[in-house]
């Protein structure tokens, strides 16, 4: 009896090699295995039949009903290097929907917003790294953008960091299941390095920089000479920066960190966000030399 993934392989190889390409439904029975989506067993039959009746591995294993789309879904993410997770298996909250639900149609905005920010600012031609991702008033999703659009600049293959820098009511830390002991705070009162940047294993290349203790004074933390400085550093090591910033209709914390970044994404709700307050914000950072490369109105 076959027991692993190893001896499926071989067996498969002796049976097989003649009739079909035999590299791809490996692959694809093994990552099955290992996730614990199929079982040796189940794969060993998915590759008699697929033999049997010459078809793909994964249309063999649905029509027998071992397998499903999201369980061809997930394979093929893992085969082209394109990881996403499981629910209940990450410590990463559902609300990064870029890292669970890739094939959504959220998703699908989230990837045309990505589109549109690499043609207007990170691919245009300039050697440009940093964004601020801002919005005029709470609760307009600003941090669920900027958490979703690190993942999915990630999955490009873009080194990614996403900067945690509202040091008021901080959220990465949350979304990306870390701790928020150290961050951008200590690094900017010299107090910490750079070394509090996090790898999140599980979505690769990218990286978080949560807010830190939480300061009395973020505003001129921010303001100070080693928030640039820190930002010409990490872009030496990352590709893409995105920065989550305080609405600015509290603080003045966002505008501030959008003038070291250059540029700033503008985020709005449906049905929450006030027209005036979003043009004041717009206004006042083009006042402050910052070009604001878009707005994007969050329905979610």
């Amino acid at each position: 009896m076959i027991r692993n993934a190893t001896q499926i392989q071989d067996a498969a190889t002796l049976h097989y090699r003649e009739t079909r390409p035999l590299t791809t439904a490996n692959q694809m029975g093994s990552i099955l295995i290992k996730s614990g989506r199929l079982t040796a067993g189940d794969t060993e039959l998915i590759l008699r039949e697929q033999h049997k009746y010459r078809q793909r591995f994964g249309e063999t294993g649905v029509a027998l009903g071992l397998l499903t789309a999201a369980d061809i879904d997930f394979a093929l993410s893992s085969q082209f290097a394109y990881p996403y997770l499981r629910r209940g298996e990450s410590s990463v909250s559902e609300e990064v929907i870029a890292a669970y639900d890739p094939f959504s149609k959220q998703v699908e905005a989230l990837r045309a917003l990505r589109s549109q920010l690499v043609m207007r600012w990170f691919g245009s031609g300039v050697q440009r790294s940093a964004l601020a991702i801002t919005s005029a008033e709470r609760g307009d999703g600003r941090s669920y953008i900027a958490a979703n659009l690190a993942v999915l600049f990630s999955q490009l293959g873009q080194r990614t960091l996403l900067i945690d820098a509202d040091m008021r009511r901080p959220r990465q830390h949350k979304l990306f299941g870390i701790e928020n002991r150290s961050g951008l705070s200590g690094i900017l009162s010299g107090r910490n390095a750079a070394t509090d940047v996090q790898r999140i294993e599980a979505l690769m290349d990218l990286s978080v920089l949560p807010s830190g203790v939480l300061p009395p004074n973020p505003q001129e933390l921010l303001g100070r000479g080693a928030f640039p400085q820190m930002l010409r550093d990490f872009s030496t090591e990352f590709d893409v920066i995105l920065i989550d910033t305080p609405p600015d209709y509290d603080y003045a914390d966002g505008q501030t960190a959008a003038a070291r970044a250059g540029a700033a994404l503008v985020v709005a709700r449906k049905d929450n966000s006030h027209v005036g307050a979003i043009g004041n914000l717009v206004d006042s950072m083009k006042h402050s030399g910052v070009l604001v490369v878009g707005a994007v109105m969050n329905e979610y």
